[in-house]
């Protein structure tokens, strides 16, 4: 989590509990999130230097509008953009969600495979997960056609990588450190 990301996602919590509305602005913050994800041209548009700041700004907000984001998440992508750092839209997204798991007890869980993975190994992971944090898991599945093979499984700052690729490195690190070529 960046902490640029971590500042303006604690600053809009904080508000959000503050106002009573904790609960609209992490529905709301889960339903950009997705957009964005979802959404090749919305971040196009976003990274794209040429397009002019106020016209970027309403087409940010008539998104917003359009998903029914509250005025408190609304005001706070208008100030991210303000500020020129629409751009880190996805860090701020990343880091709110990540701050909202917290607070509501639960805990994400990315796991990142070479192809898709049977829904039953999805299943068994999060109920492993679940019983070792005593949280509610939420599981993010991502692609990594480079992995090769094998599972990299991301749990806050821990990383347990049991990916193809990470175990040939280490066996061509070990042959190397033996003087034998690999």
């Amino acid at each position: 989590m960046s902490a640029l990301g971590r500042r303006y996602a604690k600053a809009l919590l904080d508000l959000a509990r503050e106002q009573g509305e904790l609960d609209s602005v992490l529905r709301d913050v889960s339903t950009l999130s997705d957009a964005w994800k979802v959404s090749a041209d919305l971040r196009e548009m976003v990274g794209n230097p040429v397009v002019p700041r106020p016209a970027l700004k309403a087409a940010v907000d008539a998104v917003m509008e359009k998903l029914g984001c509250s005025t408190l998440v609304r005001n706070t992508v208008q100030l991210l953009a303000d500020k020129g750092r629409l751009g880190h839209l996805e860090e701020v997204l990343d880091a709110l969600e990540e701050l909202a798991e917290a607070e509501t007890g639960r805990v994400r869980v990315e796991v990142v495979s070479a192809k898709p993975l049977s829904d039953a190994y999805y299943a068994q992971l999060t109920e492993k997960f679940k019983r070792v944090t005593d949280r509610e898991v939420v599981l993010v599945k991502k692609e990594d056609p480079s992995l090769i093979g094998g599972v990299v499984t991301r749990v806050g700052d821990r990383v347990f990588d049991g990916s193809l690729s990470n175990r040939l490195s280490e066996l061509r690190e070990t042959l190397l450190a033996n003087g034998e070529t690999p």
